[in-house]
Formats: structure tokens, C-alpha cells, sequence
């Protein structure tokens, strides 16, 4: 029995390949805990084990799987790696998010899910080289590049983008906003007007962004906005 065992285990290189699956995911998962996003250390490495697990039976059992004479049965040795690519895209979806803003936050999460998902399909078929490779890849464009950009890139990747919700008492108020924000040089996107009520007060809801917004502390920019005497209430939010 432990002859069977070790055979199976260490033989096959399944133990190294479950170890070094999890080993790589773990790289993920701290990535994802450090910027408290939904996907952390516990999640990438179970997705990237049995991912690596369903490869190795995949293969396995294709061609360990005894032939017949009287069938002729052709068995693929990836397919429930290929199921795996598929099936894996409920979870990504799952933390996919659309904000009030419009925005929509979750896409890198959802991606490294994926990623942990091919992770333990590479590592299964034993690219331990590739798989590797591929994480330090991942890494490095998303924690190198990023930042380098944001310091020597395009004027546009250096400037901040700013989600802004504002309440003026009258319709005068939102020429008069709009000029201020022209005379600071604060580009609009997305703008939407409303009708609200505060108190059975009629209100004008303003929901926009601006963009080629300079590196500045957002309780600064909610108190520059709340000085103005038609501004009733504020919501400052930065995106980027």
C-alpha cells in the first residue's frame, strides 16, 4: 500500500506540482491582501491546488484509462482543463463590481482569479518553468509598471480623476458652479443634473467627474466646495 502510494505521489511529481501550484498562488494572494481586495492568500490558493489537482487527473486518466477492443474511445488528456478556463468565470463575476459613480471595480481581481485558475492548470501539466515565469510577469506589470507611469507617463496618467456629487439650491447656482470649475481649470466628464428635494427644498443634484485633476488631499477639495455660498451639501470621491 505505501509502495502504491509513493508511487503515485512522488513518482508522478504530484506532490510538487500541488506544492508548487499553491507556492505561486500564495504570490497572488499577498498581492490581492496588501491592497484589501475581495480575492486574498485563502482563495487564490485554493483555486490554483485544484486547479493543478483536476489537471493531473485529467492527464492521468487519459492515459492510464485501459483500451478495448470493441470500442474505440479517443480521450482528450486536458479537458477538464479546458472546463476549468470556462467554469472558473463565475467566480470572477463575483467580484465585479458597478459603483454609483458608474464606475466598475473588480476587473484585476477577476483577472487574478483566472490567472490562479491557470496557474495550477500550468503547473498540473508540469510548465513549472512557465507558470513561473508568468507570475513574475503578472508582478511586476502590475506593481512596477503602474506606478512608474504614474510619476514619468502621459499628463493624463499623473493627474487624478475625481468623482463629485453636489446639491445647489437654485438653477442660477449651476452656471455659476460651472464657471468656477472652468476658471480652475477642472475638466468635466459624465455630467448628470437632477431634481431632488432637502426638506421639501428643491434642490439641483450635480453628478459628475473631473479629470486632469492635480495630486491634491480630497478634504481639501470638499472643503474649497462647500465654501461656495450655493453649494448645499458635497460628496468628493477619488477614483485614480
Amino acid at each position: 500500500m505505501m509502495d502504491w502510494i509513493a508511487l503515485h505521489i512522488f513518482g508522478n511529481d504530484v506532490l510538487l506540482k500541488l506544492c508548487l501550484a499553491a507556492l505561486l498562488s500564495l504570490v497572488i494572494g499577498v498581492e490581492r491582501e496588501l491592497k484589501k481586495k475581495p480575492v486574498g492568500l485563502k482563495t487564490s490558493l485554493v483555486i490554483a491546488t485544484f486547479s493543478c489537482l483536476l489537471t493531473i487527473i485529467s492527464i492521468e486518466t487519459a492515459y492510464t484509462a485501459e483500451g478495448r477492443d470493441d470500442i474505440n474511445i479517443t480521450m482528450d488528456p486536458l479537458r477538464l482543463a479546458a472546463q476549468i478556463v470556462s467554469g472558473i468565470g463565475f467566480l470572477g463575476a463575483g467580484v465585479i463590481l458597478r459603483r454609483g459613480n458608474d464606475s466598475i471595480t473588480g476587473l484585476t481581481t477577476a483577472a487574478m482569479i483566472w490567472g490562479a485558475a491557470g496557474i495550477g492548470i500550468g503547473i498540473g501539466a508540469g510548465f513549472y518553468l512557465e507558470a513561473t515565469i508568468a507570475v513574475l510577469v503578472v508582478l511586476i506589470g502590475i506593481e512596477v509598471f503602474p506606478p512608474f507611469l504614474a510619476k514619468v507617463g502621459p499628463k493624463r496618467l499623473r493627474m487624478n480623476e475625481i468623482s463629485i456629487r453636489v446639491k445647489i439650491s437654485d438653477a442660477d447656482g449651476i452656471q455659476l458652479f460651472m464657471n468656477y470649475l472652468e476658471e480652475n481649470k477642472m475638466e468635466i466628464e459624465n455630467l448628470r443634473v437632477r431634481n431632488r428635494e432637502l426638506n421639501t427644498e428643491p434642490l439641483h443634484e450635480l453628478d459628475f467627474r473631473l479629470v486632469g485633476i492635480k495630486k491634491k488631499n480630497t478634504a481639501e477639495i470638499y472643503k474649497d466646495l462647500l465654501e461656495l455660498s450655493y453649494i448645499k451639501s458635497c460628496e468628493v470621491e477619488i477614483l485614480s
